[in-house]
């Protein structure tokens, strides 16, 4: 029973506290856009993919220095 009177009170404070930094969260903007992170990810990978498609390959050099050294 003595343990409730120190947890009830700690509980309460403890749900004010996560009360005030949602109002802040939301008071902030932090809300705002929850998409755009997420697929920033997927259009850099299709901006990854276009430009690797547009680029030369390049060739290796190892083939011509093997040849050289014979």
């Amino acid at each position: 029973m003595e343990t409730l009177f120190i947890l009830i009170p700690l509980g309460l404070i403890l749900l004010g506290f996560a009360f005030w930094a949602f109002i802040w969260a939301v008071n902030k903007n932090q809300f705002d856009d929850l998409e755009s992170p997420a697929q920033d990810i997927i259009f850099d990978d299709r901006q990854f993919e276009e430009e690797r498609k547009n680029s030369t390959p390049i060739q290796p050099q190892a083939d011509a220095d093997i040849e050289k050294n014979d």
